[in-house]
């Protein structure tokens, strides 16, 4: 039996509860209120982060990639990852863009829309779980506005909130609506890694939040349609599609990946290096390094650089590099069809990894 250590107001728990159901692990859910924090999460993985997963050996996995990594590795029944290679790098792709860039619309939606009182609630419970509804409001009223806090950190300004939405409900849904009203899921009938990165903001706060819920369910039913079938427990396996081949209504998300996200993932490998030539002396990298520029539908705005999205971004270029030459060439002509040939050969020279759930550069 393993134990969830989450809550479903947090985006990143609906990702491995998902993922949990879907491979039929036995698992038992903990809401993560202030004395779980305090008795389990902070001794146990020494940051404040969920979801936590412990193993039925006692184990305590942190980071949502990195959990992922570890039950495939144990569980290799009901796979959630592609072995053709195009298909493996698309799956990537799409992890990499739920896990970082639809968390601006998922923070936007849930922070600057009416969701009250049911956010409030819901915040509470971490704090309450068991007093009455206006005590929990209380709470909850309190601990939102930390959270909140990180909007304007993200780059969600008057000036870019048009746009946000612009391209969340004119791209974002309006092709992933397109896209599950002939595919029950990104690569075919069984999902794939990239599913289950979409789920986490697509989930608790784009579909679950009442106001960004309502919007999804009246433009885009076929998104809230996947969302309920990626939470149903015992789905039947499915296969992912045949000859490696990628949908041509994921085409269009695909080449918008690259064109808005990768050059801030660029600009992040940067300023990682410059912040660990200004600061020689220190071990662990701060989760965030400065602010760059971004672009949404052409409309710019400055954001925090996080440094864990180059962890992300290495997840991917691995991935990519770790094909055979033949495989590449494939692999190198879909990337030319969507105008991403030269991204995937991005040299990374200040790598970073994992140590006690924080970041470091890794030793040359």
């Amino acid at each position: 039996m393993y134990t969830l250590y989450g809550s479903e107001v947090s985006l990143y728990t609906g990702k491995i509860r998902a993922y949990l159901r879907f491979k039929q692990l036995p698992f038992m859910e903990e809401l993560s209120t202030v004395k779980v924090y305090k008795d389990i999460i902070l001794p146990e993985t020494k940051v404040a982060y969920i979801p936590v997963v412990k193993t039925p050996q006692g184990q305590y996995l942190q980071d949502t990639a990195r959990i992922i990594d570890h039950l495939e590795a144990q569980h290799s029944e009901r796979s959630i990852i592609p072995t053709a290679p195009t298909q493996h790098l698309v799956s990537e792709l799409f992890a990499l863009w739920g896990d970082d860039w639809l968390v601006i619309p998922a923070m936007h939606y849930r922070w600057n829309k009416n969701n009250f009182p049911f956010i409030y609630q819901e915040f509470g419970r971490v704090v309450a779980p068991k007093a009455p509804g206006f005590i929990r409001a209380y709470f909850g009223k309190k601990l939102a506005k930390k959270f909140s806090g990180f909007v304007p950190v993200l780059g969600i300004t008057p000036h870019s909130i048009p746009s946000i939405e612009a391209w969340y409900e004119k791209t974002v849904l309006h092709h992933l609506n397109v896209h599950f009203a002939t595919h029950q899921y990104l690569l075919g009938s069984r999902p794939c890694v990239g599913d289950f990165g979409l789920m986490g903001p697509l989930y608790a706060h784009l579909y679950r939040d009442p106001a960004p819920g309502k919007l999804m369910r009246e433009i885009a039913p076929n998104v809230a349609a996947w969302v309920e079938r990626m939470s149903k427990p015992d789905v039947e396996l499915g296969e992912f599609l045949p000859d490696d081949d990628i949908p041509k209504t994921l085409l269009p998300l695909i080449q918008n990946i690259f064109e808005q996200q990768w050059p801030v993932l660029r600009s992040t490998v940067s300023a990682l290096s410059e912040w660990r030539e200004a600061n020689p002396h220190e071990h662990f990298i701060p989760r965030s390094v400065g602010q760059h520029s971004f672009s949404i539908n052409q409309v710019s705005e400055s954001r925090a650089i996080s440094s864990f999205h180059q962890y992300k971004l290495q997840r991917v270029l691995n991935t990519y590099q770790q094909f055979s030459a033949s495989e590449k060439e494939n692999v190198s002509a879909f990337l030319a069809s969507v105008k991403a040939d030269n991204y995937l050969q991005m040299t990374v020279k200040d790598k970073v990894i994992m140590e006690h759930n924080k970041l470091v550069f890794a030793q040359d």
